[in-house]
């Protein structure tokens, strides 16, 4: 019973957490501002499940630029097709989020959040503009949000990870 509640996370230093909200929120409200500028939707909840990972667990793979922006893209433009050729349903949802997984994991661009983008395009039917808007633009401004904060706030971390040399792969 022990290894389902141990948690595996090791200890934060004290100033992460902190550190983490603080791009939460300016990755938010910089998508809150343009969105007002634009006049164009930039808050989507994926997005902030996104935001979660690049600021609190930015060394996870599935944290890294090419996963959150390509995870985001693969997804919506999955979800996009199914709501294009199949009737809103509860199949046709979870289809394109199946569809979508299997995208993200062909491709090695697995990244959980954008999991959601297929549910929120096959139950709204926003059309092909809202993977432009909310979506590309969307997942850009966090990707250089988290570059911005994770180099300048206390305690710098590297993000995106140093590209690691292999021998021959």
């Amino acid at each position: 019973m022990r290894r389902f509640i141990r948690r595996h996370q090791p200890p934060a230093c004290r100033l992460t957490p902190w550190k983490a909200a603080f791009g939460g929120i300016v990755a938010m409200a910089a998508c809150a501002l343009l969105a007002q500028l634009v006049g164009e939707p930039l808050l989507v909840a994926p997005l902030a499940a996104s935001a979660v990972l690049v600021f609190a667990a930015h060394e996870s793979p599935m944290a890294q630029p090419a996963n959150v922006i390509g995870g985001h893209i693969l997804s919506t433009t999955a979800a996009l097709v199914v709501a294009e050729v199949l009737p809103q349903s509860w199949w046709a949802m979870a289809l394109a989020v199946g569809l979508a997984i299997a995208l993200m994991t062909l491709t090695r661009l697995t990244h959980p959040p954008a999991g959601a983008d297929a549910l929120v395009v096959t139950a709204l039917h926003p059309g092909w503009s809202y993977l432009l808007f909310p979506i590309a633009f969307g997942a850009i401004l966090l990707v250089a949000a988290a570059v911005l904060i994770h180099r300048v706030v206390p305690t710098r971390r590297p993000y995106p990870l140093p590209i690691e040399e292999s021998g021959g792969a």
